[in-house]
């Protein structure tokens, strides 16, 4: 019946007019019929339902899994893994489940030709429809030309796959009648060798020669950077298929660019979460100096500084990586990002190989895109054999963007991501190992996927109304500008995954990321930076078992003093102290005995307490962190400090004041020897307490304004003798101040000349002869022996500082022997006389003599005379040895005089 048509609701339905559908019928109204049918069109809803998709019900989402749909006019579903009962005998199928639209005849599917269930119940692209049309044949389409450069050598020979890829994308794209049905896209390259200079020219041909090129496709960075600063002079838009410089995210410079691949600096979240996870916070790097590189490295030093990492070294080079690599080594660097095209790794390598910066010490991480067998590839401008090269970059870590679709679902142009390995594989002339750009090729061919929906939507297939791409010229910035804006929205599921741009016109991806071991790739996890989640398969290895550390593990060790040396000193000082103790006594015990009231005995007892002080400092002397804490420290430098100056103003302090009151008194002139029968002890006494009052004066400043505490002299490191991963860095205790050296320089300075001082006065007191101060002479030998080791001791232990056992020991001996000396001097003498001449019991004898004797006159002269006898005989004989010495200089003197 003419104008009215009715087929099983299943059937998709050709017709002119109106389409009525029904529970079980689908009819078609046309024709004189159409009228009269219209009236029933109030019982419609009785019997009619909405269409789906493609002329499908819309299916309801259910639980079951998705509503079995119906296929289009002319065409048909295959149902995989049914047969035609099995479909007619259930309504749903379950979640995942695929069907794919076929035609008959010379039909071919326009819209998506594999719909897939989703779990909420409906089908993928429900919103555009399938149908069957006849094939338009090729030479009815006009030709669309892209003007492409693909580098098949140099830094990155990424053509050598990506260019298959990308023809293999044009013979799927041009299949397809649902895209761009009234078009053909037609391929015109050159080879740019990755090098700008040859870029320039190959550009210079596309643009000024026929015919005019919609859309330009470069690939390296170098080369990139250079066709989209160049295009928007001929309003061209440019889509890269392996640029990855972070410089061409800037909108201002490159308006009309778009890329495939991922900005490098997507790396760079990757690296960082790396580093934390693995406990890295120091980090070295060495680039080769192109603006790729560049780029990238100014925005990881921005992205680790904001973790808390350091970019201890960064190096550079253009050609030749000696140099760079040297500096590696010598600055200890041990976690190294290289960023460098893949035939200056070859050379960065072999370099690496000879200054052994490799091994367990060592991590690099480096770009993923090179070919898997990079470090394999003969290459005439390196010196090393492949077996040097892969133990040189056994485990490192590369980072590269997630190119080719995990998931493995089928893509837009109904592949999936393995079909497409394996269909570019055919193509391929070499091993996929030995082909530069394999891992990038799903790029490439999702960028011609990318471009041809673009033009899709701007000529208007897509059903809308559009623009004629034929009319395009490089001065219509009309076309130039749908374009940009049909690039701009695109969203698709490609075999590299999710092609979506961001406001640059950059790719957003995931990162994987991957480790050498056993001389191939292995996958050890992927990065998702939007989320900043990593997934981690644990199934990474290292050299030493571990991942090494970020630096030489520094060990800190304290020199700590010799503790024999210190017992040994002790003990001394110990005895020492003890010597001073009994001469002490004994000089207060014999006190009345007139012998030893003639030699000053209370200054004498004050020597004996300076030397008893100055051996005490010996034990604070010689304390360090061995013995105790660091908050103990100040206290031990302030008792140092102490004992020993008052030790040295009490001891010295007392026999300078006898041997300058001795030159005082002693070398006056003749009409002036009254001075001599009275030599009163205040004016001693308050001598000694004047220097020992200077000294606690300048302590107590010393201690208020600039007080002494623990510091740290660090020496250079040292190397163990086990082939460990570890440096020990030797440390040495001083006490300081922050003004050390003034301070120092005060006190040594009038210490200085009190010795200077003491040694004249001795010199000039020699031949004087008192019963006043009987041990002037003995007092000046004790004032040579301290005068010389002091001024001795005082520089070299500055100079030996560093060495503390030797420094100890100067210093520590040095107070020793001259507090033994002087003891000894001073003391043992009127020992000896006191025991060997009895005159403690000749005194006490006179004693009682005097009070029980007083009529025994005689007797008692003479033993007066006796006595006086005997000291005109010492005064003749000290007398005649004067001038037994001075004799012979005068001689000489007067032998001088004219």
């Amino acid at each position: 019946m003419r104008g009215f048509r009715c087929l099983p609701a299943w059937r998709e339905l050709s017709c002119g007019g109106a389409i009525l559908r029904g529970r079980k019928w689908t009819c078609c109204l046309s024709g004189p019929r159409y009228k009269m049918l219209l009236l029933l069109l109030p019982l419609a809803p009785l019997f009619l339902r909405s269409p789906g998709a493609g002329g499908a019900q819309t299916p309801n989402a259910t639980s079951e899994g998705c509503q079995i749909i119906h296929p289009p006019w002319e065409g048909g579903i295959r149902y995989r893994g049914l047969t035609r009962d099995q479909v007619k005998a259930i309504n749903f199928l379950p979640v995942d489940y695929e069907i794919e639209y076929v035609c008959r005849g010379e039909r071919e599917v326009v819209g998506p030709k594999v719909r897939k269930c989703l779990a909420n119940g409906s089908w993928t692209d429900m919103d555009t429809p399938s149908r069957c049309v006849n094939r338009t044949p090729h030479s009815e389409r006009r030709a669309v030309y892209i003007g492409a450069l693909f580098p098949m050598s140099g830094g990155w020979p990424g053509g050598q796959a990506c260019q298959p890829a990308v023809e293999m994308a044009l013979e799927d794209v041009n299949s397809r009648r649902d895209i761009l049905p009234d078009y053909e896209l037609k391929l015109i390259h050159h080879d740019s060798k990755c090098d700008p200079g040859q870029a320039t020219k190959y550009l210079y041909e596309l643009l000024y020669n026929d015919p005019i090129k919609i859309i330009l496709m470069p690939g390296c960075s170098s080369v990139s950077t250079l066709v989209a600063e160049a295009a928007r002079m001929w309003n061209l838009i440019v889509l890269s298929y392996g640029s990855s410089s972070p410089a061409l995210s800037n909108r201002q410079r490159f308006p009309t660019f778009f890329r495939t691949h991922p900005s490098a600096t997507l790396h760079n979240p990757t690296r960082v979460k790396l580093f934390e996870k693995w406990g890295w916070r120091k980090i070295a790097t060495i680039q080769q100096t192109t603006e790729v590189f560049t780029s990238t490295l100014d925005d990881l030093e921005e992205r680790v500084k904001e973790a808390g990492i350091e970019i201890t070294f960064r190096q550079s080079f253009f050609s030749d990586p000696a140099v760079p690599v040297k500096n590696l080594k010598r600055q200890d660097a041990r976690i190294i990002v290289g960023l460098f095209y893949e035939t200056e790794a070859r050379k960065v390598f072999c370099e690496v190989y000879k200054e052994r910066l490799f091994g367990k010490k060592y991590v690099w991480f480096l770009i993923g895109w090179y070919a898997d067998n990079w470090f394999k590839i003969y290459d005439p401008s390196i010196n090393c054999t492949v077996d040097e090269m892969t133990e040189a970059v056994e485990g490192h870590i590369t980072t590269e963007i997630v190119m080719l679709n995990p998931a493995n679902t089928r893509s837009i142009s109904n592949m999936t991501s393995q079909e497409f390995v394996e269909k570019l594989t055919k193509r391929l002339k070499r091993h996929p190992e030995e082909t530069g750009g394999f891992q990038e090729a799903p790029l490439a061919y999702d960028a011609i996927w990318a471009l041809a929906l673009a033009l899709n939507k701007t000529s208007g297939g897509g059903g809308r109304s559009g623009v004629r791409l034929e009319d395009f010229n490089y001065n219509n910035q009309t076309i130039t500008d749908q374009i940009y804006r049909a690039m701009n929205s695109s969203s698709f599921e490609g075999v590299s995954g999710h092609v979506v741009f961001d406001a640059s016109g950059s790719r957003m991806a995931w990162t994987l990321i991957e480790q050498l071991q056993g001389g191939s790739y292995k996958k050890i996890g992927y990065y998702d930076s939007t989320k900043d989640d990593l997934s981690w398969s644990k199934t990474d290895k290292w050299i030493g078992g571990a991942p090494p550390a970020d630096q030489t593990l520094v060990i800190k060790t304290f020199r700590f003093m010799s503790q024999k040396l210190f017992i040994s000193v002790s003990v001394l000082s110990s005895l020492g102290i003890v010597l001073a103790v009994v001469c002490l006594s004994f000089n207060i015990y014999n006190s009345h005995v007139r012998y030893i009231q003639n030699s000053q005995p209370n200054l004498n007892n004050l020597t004996a307490v300076g030397c008893a002080l100055a051996l005490a400092a010996v034990f604070p002397l010689g304390l360090d962190g061995y013995h105790i804490g660091r908050s103990q420290f100040p206290f031990v430098c302030q008792a140092r400090l102490w004992l020993l100056g008052l030790g040295f103003s009490l001891g010295y302090g007392s026999m300078f004041t006898k041997i300058w009151w001795v030159h005082t008194v002693f070398t006056k002139k003749e009409e002036k020897k009254e001075w001599r029968k009275t030599l009163e002890p205040w004016k001693l006494y308050a001598t000694v307490g004047l220097l020992v009052g200077m000294d606690v004066v300048t302590l107590a400043i010393w201690q208020i304004v600039d007080p002494l505490h623990r510091t740290i002299e660090t020496f250079a490191k040292e190397e163990p003798k086990e082939d460990i991963d570890v440096s020990i860095l030797p440390q040495l205790e001083h006490c300081s101040s922050k003004k050390m050296n003034t301070w120092l320089g005060i006190f040594y300075g009038y210490k200085g000349l009190l010795l200077l001082l003491g040694i004249f006065l001795a010199y000039e007191t020699k031949s004087v002869s008192t019963e006043k101060i009987n041990d002037h002479r003995a007092v000046g030998m004790a004032i040579y022996n301290v005068a010389v080791l002091c001024l001795i001791t005082a520089p070299v232990t500055m100079i030996l500082s560093s060495q503390q056992d030797a420094a100890f020991a100067f210093a520590a001996l040095a107070i020793v022997f001259s507090s033994y000396i002087t003891l000894v001097v001073l003391f043992v003498p009127k020992v000896r006389r006191l025991v060997t001449r009895g005159e403690w019991q000749s005194e006490a004898q006179d004693t009682m003599k005097t009070g029980s004797s007083t009529n025994n006159n005689d007797e008692e002269k003479s033993r007066l005379l006796e006595k006086e006898n005997r000291e005109l005989e010492k005064i003749i004989a000290e007398v005649l040895a004067w001038w037994g010495c001075t004799f012979p200089a005068l001689t000489a003197l007067l032998g001088l005089l004219p």
